[in-house]
């Protein structure tokens, strides 16, 4: 077992690899009471094109990865929910675009949950019968979300951005690609990605490091796996330009949502590069569109936005793009007016004193998720699925320029690579 020493936050990070390839990380937390865990594998929405080395190329229906985490909280035995929370832990998990994860949180009987964790994860039980029963249950899912306005508003920015990267295909999938599912398709999903060495295991609190990773240990040199085998992932290639500039979807809302989506073009970013530059964008975009800025205000004052205002930035290697909107009575004024106050803010430059002040501000943020085992536990297994280590960020922030911000604000906002996604439910031309 090696110690990962982080000094200036005074934590130190266990971490082991089982024989079977599984990676292992505790962090302890003295004084907590609350223990959090989250079992992750390196496997969601967008793998749905790949090779086993050995084996012919497949490609999957969409939504497998996001059924298959439906389906691994059921066993013979009943539901997993019940037994966690007969152990006091509340037990949850959640599919994205490029990671599957399952988690619980307890006070309590925390060596019975982790034992509970890595055992239904690790056996898998699909039946056709139950099989079938979940497509409904999933398809009821994929309608509510259809008449989410929220969702249909962000989803459909990304529809209105990529052509064919599968970022653009519903994490769910939809009622016809559900449908093509079958218990094999699950299990041989199931066996290429749920491999040990694919997923990572990371569990903090007030917990004894060294009893926890014997435990492990324990747990998993009872079971068998077959060795790993690479696993090639297959992606169409992805036009430069957005696939449609503006997307309009009729909802019954009391006020317009609208959606401005940019999509970059520079990709191809991996490991710390990529973090560096993931964390200067996040700045950049918290100084132009933070509730304190005066976009936001003369906005604001102007009625155009309200509190649900926000924004964010996603990127891989393979993809990259940012959102910003919310709520707004006037969708075409509101694109407009961001327009002209984004261009504005290029010529003159961020000032030094909204970088400094916006700095400090994201770093007394990541200072204070530190206090959060949620957090820790969540951002440090996307960081290391990405080959990032989610403790650099301090330090990230602590050595960006104002340049280097300025320049990355001169490159983002390319309104070439701009589409907007609206919900209304008038019948306004689009």
């Amino acid at each position: 077992m090696q110690q990962i020493n982080y000094e200036r936050f005074q934590e130190t990070l266990y971490y082991d690899q089982m024989p079977n390839g599984l990676s292992v990380f505790i962090l302890p937390k003295r004084g907590f009471k609350k223990t959090y865990a989250v079992f992750s594998t390196k496997y969601g929405s967008i793998d749905n094109h790949f090779q086993v080395e050995g084996e012919a190329k497949l490609k999957v229906p969409d939504g497998v990865a996001h059924f298959l985490e439906h389906k691994m909280f059921e066993e013979p035995t009943g539901d997993i929910f019940a037994q966690f929370a007969a152990q006091g832990a509340s037990a949850n998990a959640f599919t994205s675009f490029d990671r599957t994860a399952y988690l619980f949180s307890a006070t309590e009987q925390i060596e019975n949950n982790i034992e509970t964790l890595l055992n239904f994860v690790q056996n898998p039980y699909f039946t056709d019968e139950n099989v079938e029963k979940e497509k409904g249950i999933i398809g009821q899912e994929i309608n509510m979300y259809k008449d989410n306005p929220d969702w249909q508003a962000y989803f459909g920015l990304i529809q209105a951005m990529y052509h064919r990267y599968p970022i653009h295909i519903d994490i769910a999938g939809s009622i016809e690609s559900i449908s093509q599912i079958t218990k094999d398709t699950l299990y041989d999903c199931y066996h290429h990605f749920y491999h040990p060495s694919n997923m990572n295991l990371f569990i903090v609190g007030g917990v004894d490091p060294a009893e926890l990773m014997l435990l492990v240990r324990d747990n998993q040199a009872k079971k068998e796996f077959p060795p790993m085998r690479k696993i090639s992932r297959f992606f169409d290639d992805e036009p430069l330009e957005v696939k449609q500039e503006k997307r309009v979807v009729r909802l019954a809302v009391s006020q317009p949502k609208c959606l401005i989506g940019i999509k970059e073009t520079d990709l191809g970013y991996r490991g710390n590069e990529l973090l560096v530059r993931e964390c200067q964008t996040q700045l950049m975009l918290s100084i132009l569109f933070g509730s304190s800025s005066p976009l936001y205000q003369k906005l604001y004052e102007e009625h155009l936005i309200n509190d649900t205002f926000s924004y964010e930035y996603n990127a891989n290697s393979d993809y990259a793009f940012s959102v910003f909107g919310g709520d707004t009575p006037d969708p075409e004024r509101l694109v407009k007016r961001l327009k002209e106050e984004v261009d504005h803010v290029k010529k003159v430059g961020i000032s030094a004193r909204d970088f400094e002040r916006l700095r400090r501000k994201r770093m007394g943020g990541y200072l204070r998720l530190l206090n959060s085992p949620e957090a820790i536990a969540n951002e440090f297994t996307r960081y290391r699925f990405r080959d990032q280590d989610f403790f650099d960020l301090l330090s990230v922030y602590e050595e960006m320029t104002l340049q280097q911000v300025n320049d990355r604000l001169q490159q983002l906002f390319d309104w070439s690579q701009t589409a907007i996604s609206i919900v209304r439910n008038d019948d306004l031309d689009e």
